[in-house]
């Protein structure tokens, strides 16, 4: 995850709205953790192993991610942006 961002506020809360530029949006933010989560060791002929995304473990990351979206914990984001406010007042 070196080099993404966690979405913003508004992104995320489009998202679970359904939003689909929003969707697309956190599905790109977390792109590189779910191919790393999708990697797996297959075993070559010659006996070596070698790393490969499973598609159809990504595909099952990425539905789940995206079923989980409408559960986001807003409160515990909302209190965050909140904090984040007051510093800079």
């Amino acid at each position: 995850m070196a080099d993404q961002t966690i979405p913003d506020y508004e992104t995320i809360r489009a998202a679970v709205a359904g939003e689909t530029w929003a969707v697309e949006k956190v599905l790109m933010c977390y792109k590189d953790e779910i191919d790393r989560q999708a990697t797996v060791k297959k075993r070559q002929p010659d006996g070596t192993f070698k790393l490969e995304i499973d598609e159809d473990m990504r595909q099952y990351i990425t539905m789940k991610l995206i079923e989980a979206l409408p559960q986001f914990p807003f409160e515990e984001m909302e209190r965050e942006e909140k904090r984040n406010r007051d510093k800079k007042s």
